[in-house]
């Protein structure tokens, strides 16, 4: 087989091969096809697409490119989650306690935060002592023992993921719908759930801009797990503000522990309650989302959820004493309110803005290696909807950095009457 002929196919619209994809994937990983011939193919998928059979072996064939975690050694069906990235998402740190308190089995890799999206593995590290290199063995332990565990991806998983993203990123194909949906799922595949569900993000502070190709991204989604035998479903939900009232690691941290007691901000808690429902069908352990939102509601009161954020810290070597006791969080430096300069009611909070000043904050990276301020960020006053008077609170920022008015300004301006 010639990679330039798989290259001519594609470029003139025609369906690839199983064989093709196959081809492509195990040379491009071992080395044998350069980059120059890669970055040809993924520009022809951009242009000319691919459809949801050709999706689904270009998921499979990179899913199969790396080490396969097997799950199926842990009694009952394993759940995943995943979101395409917002601002203020800390669903997994809510949800996933939620799930596991109702007996659910929360199987997850999760990764860093880049530009204006926040990473659970960052979030989760702004807990003193809390790691997120456990190996498959203590990974399965923990899901046993615990009911969930989130850790990063094992440099083993899916290797033709890894060098095509970073191909993609130079290329300006990162964009393409089949891309996307292959490099989300061959990656939550190669993990080991059997059931995957999808939180699919639109608005400007989502990768997706339009409810439309949000719907369309996770109609693909779900045709790759049809294809490949797998239980995935999904949700499209709004990013046109942050997620809650918290931007920024340890600040989220503090909000999903009042979200779990019962105090947390609307949005949030009903995105977690929903979802959660979702998920303890999929493993079967309810039969209607209704059942399910009862127990997870009876949880959050009892407190059971709570305790068992508690106990999955704790697993993961994580200092509990500041979840029990969240003011024990190091605080910025510097904490400055932001005060409005009119009056009026919110149409809208810009979360691409409020996402990229947590970052210039000191909360998120500019590029991977930038090393993050923990206690950085954004913890917002008012919500779209909300009347606000002229001088009245619109948000707080925490910094340590000592300049940053130009931040004041950009952060005002987000707020849209």
């Amino acid at each position: 087989m010639i990679m330039e002929e798989i290259i001519e196919h594609k470029r003139d619209g025609l369906k690839l091969t199983r064989d093709e994809i196959h081809f492509f994937i195990e040379n491009y990983v071992s080395g044998s096809i350069p980059d120059y011939q890669a970055s040809a193919l993924l520009m022809a998928i951009y242009l000319k697409g691919m459809d949801a059979e050709e999706t689904a072996i270009l998921t499979l064939e990179m899913e199969n490119s790396g080490e396969i975690w097997d799950l199926s050694d842990i009694p009952g069906l394993k759940i995943d989650k995943h979101s395409t990235g917002g601002v203020g998402d800390k669903v997994s740190l809510v949800l996933g306690p939620m799930v596991a308190s109702c007996g659910g089995k929360l199987a997850k890799m999760s990764g860093r935060g880049l530009g204006h999206t926040g990473g659970t593995l960052d979030k989760l590290e702004s807990i003193p002592g809390f790691d997120i290199y456990e190996n498959i063995h203590e990974f399965k332990e923990q899901i046993r023992n615990v009911g969930m565990a989130i850790i990063g991806q094992s440099s083993d998983l899916d290797p033709a993921d890894k060098k095509l993203y970073a191909l993609r990123d130079v290329t300006a194909t990162v964009s393409c719908i089949p891309l996307i949906a292959s490099s989300i799922m061959s990656k939550k595949l190669a993990s080991g759930s059997d059931c995957i569900l999808l939180d699919v993000k639109y608005g400007c502070g989502a990768f997706m801009k339009t409810k439309e190709k949000a719907h369309e991204l996770a109609d693909l989604m779900i045709d790759i797990g049809k294809h490949l035998g797998k239980d995935v479903r999904a949700e499209v939900t709004d990013m046109d503000q942050p997620l809650g009232f918290a931007v920024g690691n340890n600040l989220e941290v503090k909000e999903a522990i009042n979200t779990l007691k019962g105090h947390g901000p609307k949005d949030l808690f009903n995105l977690c309650v929903n979802s959660g429902s979702i998920m303890l069908t999929q493993a079967k352990l309810f039969k209607t989302t209704e059942e399910a939102k009862e127990a997870i509601l009876e949880n959050v009161k009892n407190g059971k959820a709570f305790e068992k954020f508690v106990e999955f810290v704790k697993a993961q070597k994580g200092d509990t004493s500041y979840i029990l006791n969240p003011d024990k969080f190091e605080m910025a430096k510097n904490i400055v309110p932001i005060y409005s300069d009119k009056e009026g009611i919110i149409k809208r909070i810009d979360a691409l803005t409020i996402g990229k000043c947590a970052m210039k904050l000191g909360g998120g990276r500019e590029v991977i290696t930038d090393v993050i301020n923990m206690s950085a960020g954004i913890v917002l006053n008012k919500k779209i909807g909300d009347k606000v008077e002229k001088g009245e609170l619109l948000c707080t920022l925490y910094t340590n950095k000592n300049e940053y008015s130009e931040i004041e300004s950009e952060t005002k301006n987000a707020f849209i009457f």
